[in-house]
C-alpha cells in the first residue's frame, strides 16, 4: 500500500477593497514611499475599513472563494483550522464560528496561534489529521486584519502590514504528492522583540495600558530582521539538504512576506533565481497568517502537478521552518 500524505486540492482568498499606498502613508507619519519600498519592497497594503467586521469576515469569505471554486458541499469538511493572530475575541475561537458561518456544520475547529508562522505550522497540523487516516477534508485557513492592532503614527510598524485571508483544502493522496517533508522550530527567548504587551493574562488591559498604547504590535525591527534572515534562509536550505534537492529541483518557493530583503536572502541561499519566488508583498504587505495561502491562490494557474515547493516562514515568539510540498493538480 503507497503511504498516505495530505495535499492540497483547492486554494482560496479574500483581500478588502481598500489600497492603502505608500502615498497616503505619506501623510500619515513621518515616511515617504522610497523609504518603504527600499526597505520593504511594500508599495500598497489593503485595509478592512469596516469597524463592524472582524478577523471572521476574511476567513469566511476566503473559504466561501474556496468552497466555490471547488464545488465543494461543506458538510463534507471535517475539520477547519484558523491561523491567526487577531482573532475576533478572546477565548471564543474565531475558527469555531467560521465552520459554523460556511455551513461546515460536521466539522470540529480550532484557532491556531503562532504569529506569523500560523499557516506554516497549520499545514503541519492539517498534514497529522489526513495521515491519521481518520479525516479527508481538512481545510486550513490563514487570516489576519492586522490594521486592528496597528498605530498608525508609529512609522516602524504601520508601513508593514496589511488585512487579508487565505485558505487550502488538505485531502488524502497516494500517489507520492502533497506534504513531504518540515522542518519547524521555535525559541521563546524572542519574544520581547516582536509582541503585544497588554490584553493578556500577564498584562491584562487598563486604563494604563490603552494610554500607553501596549494594545499595539510592538517591534525591535532590527532583531527581528537579524533573526528572521538567518532562520528563514537555513531553514529552507535544511530541508534541501535533508530531500537531497538541489536549486534546479526546486519549482517554486513560497515564502513568508515579511520584507523583501529576507525573501531574497532566502532565494540566494538555495541558489534559486527571482523566476522561482513566488512574491506579492508589493501588492499586499505581510498580511502574517494569510501571506502563503494568499501567494498559493495569486500563483496557482503557474502551478503544475508534481512541481516541489518549499515554504517558508518565521514570526514572533520566535517562531519558523520550511515545509516540502508537492503540488497535486495542474491548473
Amino acid at each position: 500500500m503507497s503511504k498516505l500524505t495530505a495535499a492540497i486540492t483547492a486554494v482560496g482568498a479574500y483581500l478588502p477593497d481598500y489600497r492603502l499606498t505608500n502615498e497616503i502613508l505619506e501623510t500619515m507619519v513621518d515616511t515617504t514611499d522610497e523609504w518603504i519600498t527600499t526597505r520593504t519592497g511594500i508599495k500598497e497594503r489593503r485595509i478592512l475599513k469596516d469597524k463592524d467586521k472582524g478577523t471572521s469576515y476574511l476567513a469566511i469569505k476566503a473559504a466561501e472563494d474556496l468552497i466555490k471554486k471547488k464545488n465543494l458541499d461543506p458538510k463534507e469538511i471535517e475539520l477547519v483550522l484558523v491561523g491567526t493572530a487577531t482573532p475576533d475575541m478572546p477565548v471564543a475561537s474565531t475558527a469555531v464560528y467560521v465552520a459554523s458561518q460556511i455551513g461546515a456544520t460536521n466539522a470540529f475547529a480550532y484557532d491556531l496561534q503562532a504569529a506569523c508562522s500560523n499557516f506554516l505550522y497549520g499545514m503541519s497540523a492539517a498534514a497529522r489529521y489526513i495521515e491519521s487516516g481518520r479525516y479527508k477534508k481538512v481545510l486550513l485557513i490563514g487570516a489576519d486584519k492586522m490594521s486592528s492592532i496597528l498605530d498608525y503614527e508609529d512609522r516602524t510598524t504601520c508601513i508593514i502590514f496589511g488585512d487579508g485571508a487565505g485558505a487550502v483544502l488538505f485531502e488524502p493522496n497516494t500517489k507520492g504528492l502533497g506534504l513531504i517533508d518540515e522542518y519547524l522550530r521555535s525559541d521563546g527567548n524572542g519574544r520581547e522583540f516582536l509582541k503585544i504587551e497588554a490584553g493578556g493574562s500577564l498584562l491584562p488591559a487598563s486604563e494604563e495600558t490603552v494610554r500607553n498604547k501596549q494594545h499595539y504590535v510592538f517591534q525591535d525591527g532590527k532583531s527581528v530582521f537579524k533573526f528572521a534572515v538567518y532562520n528563514m534562509a537555513d531553514g529552507a536550505a535544511k530541508i534541501m539538504e535533508r530531500n537531497g534537492l538541489t536549486h534546479d529541483d526546486v519549482s517554486w518557493l513560497v515564502p513568508h512576506q515579511a520584507n523583501k530583503r529576507i525573501i531574497d536572502a532566502t532565494a540566494n541561499r538555495m541558489g534559486l533565481d527571482s523566476g522561482k519566488v513566488m512574491m506579492n508583498i508589493h501588492r499586499y504587505g505581510n498580511t502574517t497568517s494569510a501571506t502563503l495561502p494568499l501567494l498559493l491562490a495569486d500563483y496557482e494557474e503557474q502551478l503544475k502537478k508534481g512541481d516541489n515547493l518549499i515554504f517558508a516562514a518565521f514570526g514572533g515568539g520566535f517562531t519558523w521552518g520550511s515545509i516540502y510540498l508537492k503540488w497535486a493538480y495542474n491548473p
